[in-house]
């Protein structure tokens, strides 16, 4: 196998953990459900949220809601960087609380960055998580073209999100693809475990109860 290729199988491994990680999903499996509900403050009740709309919950109001037995989830990430470190470990440490059923593709090679997106998508999660702000444009390229798939941004976002793409970010968080740049409000330090967490459990409150295509603004 010539070198490159090796190189782009390893990138695209997908690394199970959590659990449930000796289930290879191909077997029949139901539609998850919200376990809790979304206290008041999360979202105007009268109103439910346009795709592309942004949403400013209480803190907290979403505490009460996890993800019903076997959820299947995947972490797509790519970076090195801190702030690209502390979105993942957020999400392994929320998938580890809930004993979700999560998978990690991890491409090196930005080559690989729309294959990798595609190899997660033909896992057929109930969710894909993006951690990274190289994936960005990719995933504006090809989220459109899936709409059958929930994904989650956090600590970034997409400038035009379809209504399978929610994201979590806050000042500080926000970047919106390469075309746009970094505005003057990114601030590397406010990557911080706690908000990462509070951005991951936020944001699948929110899929679990069908309120996606938004971004979900946290203080």
């Amino acid at each position: 196998m010539p070198a490159r290729t090796l190189a782009a199988a390893v990138a695209l491994a997908v690394l199970a953990g959590g659990c449930g990680a000796g289930d290879d999903w191909s077997r029949p499996h139901a539609k998850p459900t919200a376990v809790g509900s979304l206290a008041p403050g999360f979202s105007d009740p009268a109103t439910t949220p346009t795709p592309e709309s942004t949403i400013t919950p209480r803190p907290g109001s979403w505490d009460g809601v996890r993800p019903s037995e076997d959820y299947r989830v995947v972490l797509l990430t790519a970076g090195q960087d801190p702030q690209t470190r502390t979105l993942v470990d957020a999400v392994r440490a929320w998938a580890e609380e809930n004993d979700v059923d999560l998978r990690t593709i991890a491409p090196t090679d930005p080559h690989q960055y729309v294959a990798s997106i595609s190899q997660a998508i033909r896992l057929r999660p109930d969710l894909i998580v993006s951690a990274g702000n190289d994936l960005i444009d990719p995933l504006a390229m090809v989220s459109p073209n899936h709409l059958d798939q929930q994904f989650l941004v956090v600590g970034a976002e997409l400038a035009e999100p379809t209504e399978n793409v929610t994201a979590a970010d806050w000042t500080g968080a926000s970047f919106r693809g390469e075309g746009l740049g970094m505005s003057s409000t990114y601030d590397p330090a406010s990557f911080t475990p706690e908000r990462a967490g509070r951005a991951v459990r936020a944001g699948v409150a929110a899929v679990l109860n069908g309120l996606t295509g938004i971004v979900i603004w946290l203080d």
